[in-house]
């Protein structure tokens, strides 16, 4: 088969490319619900159809298994094609106890997660992810929410990830988090090739292009951005809808539903107007959407071929539901 639309672009500064769209190995990590083995690669599978050859992962995600999933589908794959991201920062160990929904997780090994942004800690972390990928490389490491543990990070994963970067072992570093001033604050103290940002830019909170984006096309610095639907919110904005991995107030809710009632008036799905409107700013590379059915990672897709209407962000900022600085 054919791939799909799905346009491959450098990553910054470094030698790889990437396609405009990543796929999220958080749901078929299990993440909110289980996924089996057939229908995590039936889901690889369909996202490989439709062009996409960057894949983010993470111990974290379902203590390993989104990482044996992964890498057990790209060994089939011709190497060179496609580029294999993962993160440091979470060492998983021998669970005590139950494991079963910890963390959101569902019917993952019996692991638990330990934060260690150490130097030996981040090179342990590295080499068993080599091993549950089953790869001869890891294209692009980040750092993996160092919220509580900035210096730690700095000095101990920040240094083990660049000197091997400098030995030719990965390609690229970063950061990935869910917030902007770290973010900011490890862009001027270090020399990342890109970072992950997650839910700080959207139709709901475009935050991150008030500092973070102008920093990072100051240094040279890609940006891949997650959680553009806000966790859910914005593909389905309804009583019940999720945000930021938690339950949307009703605020949140109403707020996403008068967004979806202007989209509807331009004939645009809300969930393709989330997309299109995150993946337009300058400094964004790629946009990393999770996926755990063939049907969800083909209709992300699908998103990027729809053509936005004229005038709808200048409703939505019209309406005071954008700020009017995104609409240029």
């Amino acid at each position: 088969m054919t791939a799909g639309p799905i346009a491959q672009v450098p990553l910054g500064r470094t030698g790889l490319r990437v396609s405009r769209l990543m796929f999220g190995g958080a749901p078929i990590g299990g993440l909110f619900s289980p996924v089996s083995d057939e229908t995590a690669r039936a889901t690889l599978a369909a996202a490989w159809d439709q062009g996409i050859r960057a894949f983010d992962t993470a111990p974290h995600y379902g203590v390993g298994r989104s990482e044996q999933r992964i890498g057990a589908f790209l060994r089939d794959r011709p190497r060179p094609e496609f580029v294999v991201s993962t993160k440091v920062g979470r060492r998983l160990v021998p669970a005590d106890g139950d494991v079963e929904g910890a963390e959101g997780f569902y019917q993952t090994p019996r692991l638990s997660r330990v934060r260690d942004y150490s130097r030996d800690g981040v090179l342990a972390t590295f080499e068993d992810s080599l091993a549950r990928l089953g790869l001869d490389r890891i294209d692009l490491v980040l750092i993996h929410d160092p919220d509580d543990h900035a210096a730690e990070a700095l000095d101990g994963a920040y240094a083990a990830l660049a000197a091997l970067r400098a030995d030719g072992v990965v390609g690229a570093i970063g950061v990935g988090m869910n917030q902007t001033a770290m973010l900011e604050w490890f862009i001027e103290r270090a020399d990342l090739d890109c970072v992950l940002v997650a839910g700080r830019y959207t139709l709901l909170d475009p935050g991150a292009a008030r500092s973070l984006f102008p920093l990072c096309l100051d240094r040279g610095v890609a940006v891949l951005l997650g959680g553009v639907f806000n966790s859910g919110v914005l593909a389905n904005p309804v009583p019940g809808a999720t945000y930021d991995y938690a339950a949307a107030s009703p605020d949140i809710v109403a707020r996403a539903a008068r967004i979806r009632a202007v989209c509807d008036r331009h004939g645009l799905p809300i969930a393709a107007a989330a997309v299109q409107f995150s993946l337009a700013h300058p400094a964004v590379t790629a946009l990393v959407v999770g996926a755990r059915t063939p049907a969800e990672i083909a209709e992300d897709a699908g998103y990027f071929a729809l053509p936005r209407p004229d005038g709808l962000l200048r409703e939505l900022a019209g309406e005071g539901l954008i700020p009017a600085e995104t609409t240029q």
